[in-house]
């Protein structure tokens, strides 16, 4: 691990990995200092709150290498403990069906990030494999009031464009893609386009930049060069200010797991097929996250965006929607 990386606070926007103590072990090794977690996708209430109870337990029973993170503090507290710390997120506002105050409870629980639609359709509008996009609903409207009031991150990652575009103008709080690649290196539903990636930064949104590999154009055959190069096209449109990492890290899943997410609520229409999906090389682990600052070092990026895209980014917009 360069020394470089050893000082850097190192945030993931995203990971959706099948959790365990050797998922944990492998992003201290990988001198992850933050990640999002996903605890929600498909899920209701119940399920979702039986998501957040095992994750209360693996906090108790691993408080050596992880830790849950409420502030931004609680971020920076890690990287000084050398531990990770984990940020309940959710990829679907199924977890509170159609009762708006069931944020707050969560919000308690430590949920900082919810993305509004996982691929199709639910209460709050529409998601990006929805054959139509209705936009942002009336409900999606008090959704987006109300998260931006207890100061919980709007995501749009799996969002369709209208829905995106309305939750963007509609919340008073910055907003994100926390996990996306550019539609101009691979078309795709699940990637944006140029113009929206410039709409959502001039409007003071983020971008987190995924390397997951249906999306990039090399797919199984993409390296961490190739994820690098994604990141700067991207950075290229909206600045090196609001642009960050959100691996979408499926570390420890096999078939059956993509079977479940590329399918409408988990059992329902076939959405899209992935196909291979072999993370890019050099990049293929948790543990292996040196090897990002390496091939942005080896891109010739200075060390002052280094440091933004790796962490300090993320960490500011935190700051800015939690106000902690």
């Amino acid at each position: 691990m360069s020394s470089l990386h050893e000082q850097l606070v190192v945030i993931d926007g995203l990971i959706i990995s099948d959790f365990s103590r050797a998922v944990f072990e492998d992003m201290r090794k990988g001198g992850l200092t933050a990640a999002n977690c996903t605890c929600c996708v498909w899920d209701n209430f119940t399920e979702t709150m039986r998501n957040i109870a095992k994750w209360k337990k693996d906090f108790a029973a691993n408080a050596d290498i992880i830790s849950q993170v409420y502030t931004t503090q609680d971020i920076l507290k890690a990287k000084a403990e050398g531990k990770t710390g984990i940020i309940l997120g959710w990829q679907n506002t199924s977890g509170i069906e159609d009762h708006i105050e069931y944020l707050q409870l969560f919000h308690e629980l430590g949920v900082r990030i919810i993305q509004m639609t996982y691929n199709t359709q639910n209460w709050v509008g529409s998601g990006c494999y929805e054959g139509t996009d209705s936009g942002l609903s009336d409900f999606g409207h008090d959704v987006v009031a109300e998260m931006n009031r207890l100061g919980i991150l709007c995501d749009l990652s799996h969002v369709g464009p209208k829905t995106s575009e309305d939750t963007i103008k509609a919340s008073k709080q910055r907003v994100a893609y926390s996990h996306c690649l550019p539609a101009g290196l691979k078309a795709h539903p699940r990637n944006k386009s140029d113009a929206q990636l410039r709409f959502i930064a001039d409007k003071g949104g983020f971008i987190g930049v995924t390397m997951f590999p249906p999306f990039l154009a090399k797919g199984p055959e993409a390296t961490v060069a190739d994820y690098v190069e994604a990141m700067e096209y991207i950075i290229n449109i909206a600045g090196e200010d609001v642009v960050g990492v959100g691996t979408d890290f499926t570390q420890g899943y096999g078939q059956p797991f993509f079977d479940w997410i590329t399918h409408d609520k988990g059992f329902g229409r076939k959405l899209t097929d992935f196909g291979a999906v072999i993370n890019p090389e050099g990049f293929r682990e948790i543990g292996d996250f040196p090897n990002l600052t390496a091939a942005m070092e080896q891109r010739g990026w200075s060390t002052a965006r280094i440091e933004k895209v790796m962490g300090q980014n993320w960490l500011q917009l935190l700051k800015d929607v939690w106000g902690a």
